[in-house]
């Protein structure tokens, strides 16, 4: 009877598990399809960096920032460098005038790993409305360096010529 209780309740958790992945896939997916409230319904039970992450990125693409800060802070504190929580974070900090917690954000996931481009992007926003053009200008060269294809490239580099 013991035995066939523990391999239930084994079967029941291994299935939430893989619910809980699937919710995981399923959102991000929809994120990726722009599909930001339907992302973040999907992510919000589930658990984990990865999905603490994208509810945050969704949070933010849905101009939720208080919230997405949240969601965020939560993702890094299981993942320190998780470049789409930085993102999320750095886009929600800026967007909410938290222009020098935006910045030692960012330094400080720069400090660990060096190449994560949105954190220079995000810092490099927060110098732009700081009005510390050099910095700025030094930060986005970076984000340009590491991100050539981003979406913002082209805005980027149509600020920094403007800066020339």
């Amino acid at each position: 009877m013991k035995r066939a209780l523990a391999a239930f309740i084994s079967t029941v958790t291994l299935a939430a598990a893989t619910a809980t992945a699937q919710d995981v896939q399923q959102g991000i997916a929809l994120y990726q399809q722009g599909k930001y409230a339907d992302a973040a319904n999907t992510l919000r039970s589930a658990s984990g960096a990865e999905a603490k992450a994208y509810l945050a990125a969704s949070l933010a693409k849905q101009k939720q920032f208080a919230e997405a800060e949240t969601a965020a802070k939560a993702a890094l504190s299981d993942a320190a460098t998780h470049e789409v929580a930085l993102s999320a974070l750095g886009e929600s900090l800026v967007a909410q005038k938290k222009y020098d917690e935006a910045v030692e954000r960012m330094t400080t996931a720069i400090g660990v790993k060096a190449d994560i481009a949105y954190a220079y992007y995000w810092r490099a926003t927060a110098y732009q409305y700081k009005k510390q053009v050099a910095r700025m200008v030094d930060d986005f060269k970076t984000f340009l360096r590491l991100a050539p294809n981003a979406p913002e490239a082209g805005s980027v580099k149509v600020l920094l010529a403007s800066q020339a």
